[in-house]
């Protein structure tokens, strides 16, 4: 079986870090995670891409061949990806039993009004590359900390993602490590996992009603209306919670490696594997 797990969320959410992190993590147990970036602008990496969206196609040579900005630019380069899936599916072809963990771009329009990554998710699930294909969002902490009102917007770019990609999609509150809890500091909780403050905990799995007045104290009173309606179509949709993510702390990457591999039913259709003592050994006489 083969599994694909689309990294998403906006830019500076954490995305690549959380890449590394999960492969660091995977290594340790001893599981193999491949890195795929299919971001055509990315220059630096801590692990060496198995597939790189660069060997097709640069974003910069796009800019200054054909005089596109950086948006309009990547547009076209996912356009070219979409129009050559025969080279990301021999660049694929090799891979079996493993993940491939996909670092997305962190625009937007690549999976609104603009659905490239919507069909890019269709091809490998239901193309003969046969991939079980999950998604992963992330949302930055202090996005939320700084500028309260942001939640709504998060919130509902979260579910337009869920939605536009049309698979499983686990929701990450990144960069936990840089919240300080309510008691004044990151101590350590139960299970080593860094204690989370009321004011970020409220966010985790909101309650939309809960959060409107203090959201609307902070906006100007001609928004409230729309505030409103957002609150109502985010209870009427109910699909958005998140996990949090510490990328410093091991149990917290774990935590989402697990609710990742859940949602993918990762290792189900491997065959149980026979203990040592019973593969081909003598069997133990239970009457002596």
């Amino acid at each position: 079986m083969r599994y694909a797990v689309f990294v998403t969320g906006p830019a500076g959410a954490g995305k690549s870090t959380f890449c590394n992190a999960l492969i660091t993590h995977a290594q340790t147990l001893k599981r193999t995670i491949h890195y795929v970036n299919l971001d055509p602008a990315a220059t630096n990496f801590d692990f060496e891409p198995s597939v790189d969206i660069k060997d097709l196609i640069d974003l910069q040579d796009v800019m200054d061949e054909l005089e596109f900005g950086p948006n309009g630019g990547l547009v076209y380069c996912f356009e070219y990806l979409l129009n050559n899936l025969d080279w990301l599916d021999e660049e694929l072809g090799t891979y079996e039993d493993d993940y491939l963990i996909i670092d997305c771009p962190g625009q937007i329009e690549l999976y609104t009004h603009i659905p490239l990554l919507p069909r890019l998710v269709s091809h490998l699930a239901n193309s003969s590359l046969q991939f079980r294909v999950s998604a992963v969002y992330l949302l930055e902490s202090q996005f939320i900390q700084a500028d309260k009102p942001k939640f709504f917007a998060g919130v509902m770019s979260a579910m337009s993602c869920m939605m536009s990609l049309g698979c499983s999609m686990i929701c990450l509150m990144s960069k936990m490590d840089l919240i300080k809890s309510s008691g004044g500091g990151t101590g350590k909780g139960i299970r080593g996992q860094h204690k989370i403050g009321k004011e970020i905990g409220r966010y985790l799995d909101p309650d939309p009603m809960l959060l409107l007045e203090d959201i609307n104290q902070e906006t100007n009173p001609k928004f409230h209306a729309l505030n409103q309606a957002v609150v109502d179509l985010i209870q009427d949709h109910n699909i958005v919670s998140f996990l949090p993510l510490d990328v410093t702390d091991e149990d917290s990457v774990n935590s989402a490696l697990s609710h990742i591999d859940n949602a993918m039913q990762y290792g189900e259709d491997e065959e149980p594997k026979m203990p040592d003592d019973m593969d081909g050994g003598d069997v133990p006489d239970l009457d002596d």
